[in-house]
């Protein structure tokens, strides 16, 4: 008979001892993890943000040639909705929130969500919760919703009625 068909009976052997059965292997809770890790990634992000503002304060974007043309205005004429972006941050790192405004009223918006945003990471950081960015979290819905805001503030801000926008 062939040892490998299903009518085989297996080989007669010892039987196992009776006895308590070996112990599962419980698997070892994982360590917490150290606050300085936990917070890596968080104060790398806002030290990043930060250098980038000290960068735009200390380089003035008023004078011309230390930083880029916008290419979308300067081949088309249209200002984008990054347009006066670096002005808003130049004048938001010295501390003139109205010429801030002036320059990219959206980018102002943006720095107040991000400031938000990096706070309730940096709080859950330290309690060693997990964070899932809340933007990440968002249903379509609301990302159309935020490129219609996008799109709208574009589009006025290069209308004559919409000139209080443009920077």
């Amino acid at each position: 008979m062939d040892a490998s068909s299903p009518s085989a009976a297996p080989a007669p052997g010892p039987a196992p001892a009776p006895g308590p059965a070996p112990a599962a292997a419980v698997p070892a809770a994982p360590a917490p993890e150290r606050l300085a890790r936990r917070l890596a990634a968080p104060v790398g992000t806002l030290a990043a943000v930060v250098a980038a503002f000290a960068y735009a304060g200390a380089v003035d974007p008023n004078e011309p040639g230390h930083y880029p043309v916008c290419p979308l205005l300067k081949l088309t004429g249209v200002l984008c909705p990054g347009c006066g972006g670096l002005r808003s941050a130049h004048a938001f790192a010295h501390g003139d929130l109205a010429a801030a405004f002036g320059a990219n009223a959206l980018a102002v918006l943006g720095y107040g969500i991000f400031a938000v945003l990096i706070a309730v990471w940096l709080v859950r950081a330290v309690r060693g919760r997990a964070w899932r960015p809340a933007l990440a979290a968002l249903r379509p819905v609301y990302w159309w919703g935020i490129g219609a805001v996008v799109l709208a503030f574009t589009v006025v801000r290069n209308l004559p009625f919409g000139a209080v926008l443009a920077p």
